[in-house]
């Protein structure tokens, strides 16, 4: 992987981790267009630079990160879910992260969800992102398990979960973005484990490789969480709903006029 490769890639996961767009489709196209060769070090890559959008949503939220306790346990209940159906089924979403066309699928159906939305959920009312029931929280992580088929969207899948449980657009999101920090933490602390304890190490090349990426990836991520809060309380998912089925579209248009994809 080059310096220009890690850049670009930071600039799509910091623009793709947050937004119901599906950051794994985007990997595979954008990998694909550049032509990175999958391996152990570059699917480390993809799951370490989730880190430095991790601390975006810590800095643009820091004072109610720090609000109370009962705010972290909400996204502890909210975690267990995923936490549970991780280590249980891990090899079968292992199996799925090697299929491009199972990520091209979840994209458009996903994208059709996400047309009809906000009808389905328009008379939400409650605002409140950092007070939501312990048995909503729970139900959000239930969707957010969704999420392990590739395509599906973690944001996409946790946003429709608060929705579902009366939260409005803006307060499902912001609950998304806060339950994202304990869940990406986890795939990247595991992900890190897992390559050393296969035996590999990292060059000082390949480190400064995750310190861009993480760099930029907290840059572009802060901006694109600003831009999407505005953007969805005024407008919306429709537009989000019609780009997945684009993206979707692209990537089976791909694999069946015969190019190799891989979900590095």
């Amino acid at each position: 992987m080059t310096w220009i490769e890690a850049i670009i890639l930071g600039i799509v996961e910091g623009l793709t981790e947050f937004l119901p767009v599906s950051s794994t489709g985007h990997m595979i196209i954008t990998s694909s267009l550049m032509g990175i060769q999958s391996n152990d070090f570059v699917k480390l890559f993809t799951v370490a630079i989730q880190f430095g959008t991790i601390l975006s949503v810590v800095v643009l939220y820091f004072k109610r990160f720090f609000k109370s306790i009962q705010f972290y346990l909400r996204l502890v209940v909210a975690f267990i879910p995923a936490a549970i159906f991780g280590l249980l089924f891990s090899d079968a979403i292992d199996s799925m992260l090697e299929n491009p066309q199972v990520v091209a699928i979840s994209l458009v159906v996903g994208g059709i969800l996400l047309l009809f939305i906000d009808k389905i959920f328009k008379k939400n009312e409650n605002d409140d992102a950092d007070n939501i029931k312990y048995p909503s929280a729970f139900v959000i992580g239930l969707f957010q398990c969704l999420a392990m088929i590739p395509g599906v969207s973690r944001s996409a899948a946790t946003i429709i979960g608060g929705m579902q449980q009366k939260l409005t657009r803006k307060a499902a999101a912001e609950f998304s973005f806060f339950l994202a920090v304990p869940t990406m933490f986890a795939a990247t602390a595991k992900k890190m484990l897992d390559f050393y304890q296969d035996g590999h190490t990292i060059t000082s090349h390949e480190i400064g490789l995750l310190t861009v990426g993480n760099l930029v990836g907290f840059v572009v991520a802060i901006i694109a969480i600003k831009s999407f809060i505005s953007f969805v309380t005024k407008r919306g998912f429709f537009v989000f709903g019609i780009y997945r089925i684009i993206v979707g579209g692209i990537i089976l248009a791909l694999l069946w006029s015969g190019h190799s994809l891989e979900v590095i």
